[in-house]
């Protein structure tokens, strides 16, 4: 064991092909559970934080969408949108646990949070003019045909 812990600290890829071998020859008793357990969590933890990202950039670009009518290049916006919901369903797809309703509406409101500063910031306007509620259902935010007026 005292080797596994060497090798996660000095060489995490090779540590990580080990474990896999190990799993593979059901080697049960030589595996590093400690670091496999907390490598797991980790892993969840980054899908949760993909779907927030994703949500975060979607958020922002229909606020910019509402907030900033005038803007004369919307194509690019349209194009961003349309991209970020596209990966949404494909990473609920692959993570369906993630449509969790509690997961998801924290994922929600966070992202929502933090698009209001990066389309106060982008756009040039003040945060004190967007909603501190999200103004859309999550089904509006990823309908594809949904762009707010």
């Amino acid at each position: 064991m005292g080797a596994a812990l060497n090798l996660y600290d000095q060489d995490f890829y090779a540590w990580t092909q080990e474990q896999a071998n190990l799993l593979h020859n059901r080697l049960f008793s030589n595996l590093d559970i400690s670091h496999l357990e907390e490598e797991l969590r980790i892993m969840g933890a980054s899908e949760k934080r993909e779907l927030g990202n994703r949500l975060k950039v979607l958020l922002t670009h229909l606020l910019k969408w509402k907030y900033q009518p005038e803007y004369e290049n919307k194509k690019s916006w349209q194009r961003t949108i349309r991209e970020q919901r596209k990966e949404i369903r494909l990473h609920l797809k692959d993570n369906p646990s993630l449509k969790n309703p509690e997961t998801f509406n924290e994922r929600f409101l966070d992202a929502y949070d933090t698009a209001i500063m990066n389309a106060a910031e982008e756009t040039g306007l003040d945060e004190s003019i967007f909603s501190t509620t999200c103004e859309w259902t999550i089904d509006q935010v990823l309908d594809s045909d949904f762009y707010p007026n």
